[in-house]
């Protein structure tokens, strides 16, 4: 099993970013289709507890995205489809760290240790192959879009990834507002902002957590609905 994380400490990223360029030229060489897409609107809607409360004090909100669909596309493909599948639903928020970011998405084991790119997008386990029958669609991942000028800014929607290039699955974490991990800049790929709701992002990253980061009270993706698709 592998764990997908955003990478939190300098020391690791220079492996990293050795294998992160290039990566579209590589797998364009493979003509894989995309459907063309426009930037799209989705809203997340989100169950959890506040610090302080108990499960019988749940709050429901909803947080509205702008996903980037020209400067990550196979990441909003791939995230789109996901949600198409309803994939999503149900999902847990299972790593939570205050001042840094909230990460959710593992559509297999909910745990941090699952989660695959929705599509065949030339990579199995970071590595490229010329086949989509090379690997089991559980080993699909992405190509890094890292470097498209989109940052970790407050309110960022960021794929998450092991500490391999191409590695990125279905796992994802956003950007609270009194955070703004540079160090991750051309290391995991944004690929949309926070447009409404963030507010309710810094209430959930501030949950009372226990082992591993994970939540005392499970904060659950009740769905993702797509508000517009401008194809």
């Amino acid at each position: 099993m592998r764990v997908i994380v955003p990478m939190m400490i300098l020391i690791m990223i220079t492996s990293i970013l050795s294998g992160c360029t290039s990566q579209l030229d590589e797998v364009s060489d493979l003509e894989i289709d995309l459907e063309p897409r426009e930037n799209t609107n989705i809203t997340m809607e989100i169950s959890y507890v506040s610090r302080g409360m108990n499960d019988s004090n749940r709050s429901n909100v909803n947080v509205m995205i702008e996903l980037y669909a020209e400067e990550a596309p196979y990441h909003v493909d791939s995230f789109i489809t996901h949600i198409d599948s309803g994939n999503y639903n149900d999902i847990i928020f299972h790593r939570i760290i205050d001042n840094f970011m909230i990460q959710g998405g593992d559509i297999e084991g909910l745990n941090g240790y699952g989660g695959y790119a929705a599509n065949w997008y030339g990579y199995c386990n970071g590595e490229q192959v010329t086949s989509n029958e090379s690997c089991s669609n559980v080993d699909w991942t992405l190509p890094d879009e890292a470097n498209n000028g989109l940052n970790h800014t407050p309110g960022a929607l960021s794929m998450a990834k092991t500490a391999s290039a191409n590695t990125g699955g279905s796992q994802f974490f956003i950007v609270p507002s009194d955070s703004s991990p540079s160090h991750l800049n051309g290391v995991h790929t944004v690929f949309g902002y926070v447009t409404s709701g963030l507010d309710h992002i810094d209430m959930i990253s501030e949950v009372e957590t226990g082992s591993n980061d994970r939540p005392l009270y499970d904060v659950t993706i009740i769905n993702i609905t797509i508000d517009n698709l401008d194809n």
